[in-house]
């Protein structure tokens, strides 16, 4: 019968080392607190022992009350494995988990911004993604609120611990509580395309958030030019903003909308000039900038991580990496909510069929004649052609003769070339030996 002031009697257990991990992990033991186990003394002693002081925890051995065969462990969880070696806590380490805010990703390391300054005025930790989160399926997004524990004040390092719940999410680029996304296109160098733009607001759209649409490089092209593209925005669903980082232009305005409280994301395609915008609101960040390729007519993907900037009390703005493909819903009925004139038109008359597509059939409340009919009729065909393409079996391809391999197809080996086993090869020389 276990003795009552231990928290586990592992006594006789096989693999007793994973028996305490799951009762730190389920448990959620904090940093500083104990458990206590008894255990049989030799090998599984030495093996608990070596295994948790390794993890970062601080184990005390000491003879067990009711049997010479056993001893009895002090387990403290720590936040380095040197603490644990030397067996007490380091007055530079956090014993409890502290908030912060996600501001950078930067490869498999993120940067948090605490919500109190640490010890010697420590404002941002640059910590890893606990073991746990990862098994669970949890991922780490800027703009994300997390709890970091293990925290090493003198080289400014810790671990995240605990992912809170999020209000939103951009999926691409990956952006967590967003309360504005800025789809950000030029009107030129690279040209601006239709239906490129049109993706980059579906996805923007996605996220349930105001959307903000901003032309860049207005001084690349006459003002004629420039009002027909806000006043077709305009018929969209889009009241743009028309900026230039060259002269200045729509400054002010982008400014006010980017100062309010919240997080907001710039995204768009490369090259047209998201991290220039940002140096001229603050010339401070001096952000790299690159120019476009001359023979692609292409941004060179500068900017290589999302990173959160201050712009007033309150008000985040992310910048992100260029891209040139945003993805589409996977439902195809899903597409229509994400066209705000399309929407309009819905809200005033319901179509002959629920399941209606809106691509012009009898009975149809949209209707042919809006602008955008034919970018949603291709974006349409895309997501239908995809969710084709999902439906089919992977491991059964269409053509005789062909396997499937990841996304493509490829031909099958003749059996009669392949070569053989080794194994089966030394078990058949074995049965004729025999």
């Amino acid at each position: 019968m276990a003795d009552p002031q231990a928290d586990l009697d592992l006594r006789g257990t096989p693999c007793p080392l994973n028996f305490i991990r799951t009762r730190l992990a389920l448990e959620k033991i904090p940093l500083g607190a104990g458990l206590v186990v008894d255990l049989d003394r030799g090998e599984p002693e030495q093996m608990v022992v070596e295994g948790l002081r390794g993890e970062g925890h601080r184990v005390s051995v000491g003879p067990h009350p009711g049997c010479v065969d056993a001893v009895r462990l002090g387990i403290t969880r720590l936040g380095t494995p040197g603490d644990a070696i030397t067996g007490h806590a380091s007055p530079a380490m956090a014993v409890e988990a502290l908030p912060g805010l996600v501001v950078a990703m930067v490869a498999n390391f993120c940067w948090v911004a605490l919500d109190q300054a640490g010890p010697a005025g420590v404002e941002r930790l640059l910590c890893t993604r606990r073991t746990r989160l990862g098994k669970s399926g949890q991922t780490i997004c800027v703009g994300d609120r997390v709890r970091v524990d293990g925290v090493d004040w003198a080289q400014a390092r810790g671990a995240v611990a605990v992912l809170e719940p999020r209000q939103s999410l951009l999926n691409r680029p990956a952006v967590a509580n967003v309360s504005l996304v800025v789809v950000v296109v030029a009107l030129a160098e690279p040209t601006l395309d239709p239906l490129q733009l049109t993706r980059f607001l579906i996805t923007a759209e996605s996220t349930g958030q105001p959307v903000l649409l901003v032309f860049s490089k207005a001084d690349c092209l006459p003002v004629e030019e420039v009002e027909a593209w806000r006043t077709r925005a305009a018929a969209w669903g889009y009241p743009a903003l028309v900026i230039s980082s060259q002269s200045g232009i729509g400054l002010g305005a982008l400014s006010e909308r980017l100062a309010e409280p919240g997080i907001a994301v710039l995204c768009g395609p490369s090259g047209v000039g998201k991290s220039s915008l940002l140096n001229g609101l603050r010339p401070e960040l001096t952000l790299r900038v690159g120019a476009v390729s001359g023979r692609l007519q292409r941004g060179r993907h500068t900017t290589r991580h999302v990173e959160l900037f201050s712009m007033a009390p309150g008000a985040l703005v992310a910048d992100t990496p260029g891209f040139n493909r945003p993805q589409l819903p996977a439902d195809p009925a899903e597409l229509s909510a994400l066209f705000p004139e399309l929407r309009q038109c819905l809200s005033q008359g319901s179509c002959r069929f629920s399941n209606c597509l809106h691509q012009g059939d009898p009975g149809c409340a949209a209707g042919t004649a809006w602008d955008r009919y034919g970018l949603y009729s291709q974006c349409l065909a895309d997501v239908i052609a995809e969710a084709e393409r999902q439906s089919r079996s992977p491991g059964r391809p269409d053509l005789p003769g062909l396997r499937q391999r990841g996304g493509r197809l490829e031909p099958r080996l003749d059996p009669s070339l392949r070569q053989g086993s080794r194994k089966r090869q030394r078990q058949e020389e074995m049965s004729e030996d025999n």
